[in-house]
Formats: structure tokens, C-alpha cells, sequence
């Protein structure tokens, strides 16, 4: 049973896997470090998928890097666009410039404006993947 534990504790942090899981957040957070294992210096593909949104608001998401999961670098590897519509979007991240991070973790930030409620609330999550021969060449 042991075996089993360490077995689905490594597959869990292998890619493809989740930065963020599918969840409605309201307030401004980073989620758990994710193991990238045999990915490191590769291309992966980053989605972000935004579930729920309500009008005026804005969601700002970052994809930072670390060593050891413990200390984060000061710039972001990856920032995707402001959102401020459901959708799902994908962008490349490349980490040949970066082959020491062995760790990713999504962090965002939210904001409304308007009338009404001054908080935030958003459902999204964030995924990473090995991205393809084909988008790592180019062709």
C-alpha cells in the first residue's frame, strides 16, 4: 500500500497537471508548487479557462518559477493577458532561458469596479502540458 502512495504521489505532480484547479476564487492567491519532473528547459503549454466571471470585473494571472518550490523568482515566467470574459486561453510557456525551475505555481490578481459589490469572484483554473514536437519546432 505504501508503494501505491509514493506511486500516485509522484504521478501527481508530473505533467500534464492542474497549476490551479477549477474552483471560484474571490480574493487575490497563488496555488500549491507543482512538480514539473522531466519537463524542466521544455515548452509547455499553459490554459488558462475562465468559468465564471461577472461584468466589471478584470482577472490578472502569472505563471512563476522556482528551484526548489520554496523560493520563487522575482519575475514572472509568464503573465497571460488581463482577462475579463469566460474563455479559454493558451499560451507558451518556454523554459530553455530557465532550465533550473523545477517548480510552477499560478498566482492572480483581481479586480471590479463599478456599482455594487466592490469584490471580485471568478471561477477559472490553470493547466500545464508538455507542449508538441510540433509547437516546440514551430511547424
Amino acid at each position: 500500500m505504501r508503494r501505491w502512495k509514493e506511486l500516485l504521489s509522484v504521478y501527481e505532480t508530473m505533467l500534464p497537471n492542474f497549476l490551479a484547479e477549477d474552483a471560484v476564487r474571490d480574493e487575490n492567491g497563488q496555488s500549491p508548487a507543482v512538480e514539473i519532473s522531466g519537463n524542466t528547459g521544455a515548452p509547455l503549454l499553459v490554459t488558462l479557462g475562465i468559468t465564471r466571471i461577472v461584468e466589471q470585473e478584470s482577472l490578472d494571472v502569472e505563471i512563476q518559477g522556482s528551484a526548489d518550490g520554496q523560493t520563487w523568482q522575482p519575475k514572472a515566467l509568464a503573465e497571460f493577458p488581463q482577462k475579463f470574459y469566460c474563455g479559454t486561453y493558451t499560451i507558451i510557456l518556454d523554459l530553455s532561458a530557465t532550465p533550473e525551475v523545477a517548480f510552477l505555481r499560478a498566482s492572480w490578481k483581481m479586480n471590479r469596479w463599478g456599482r455594487g459589490d466592490t469584490k471580485a469572484s471568478f471561477g477559472f483554473f490553470v493547466f500545464a502540458e508538455p507542449a508538441g514536437a510540433a509547437v516546440a519546432t514551430g511547424a
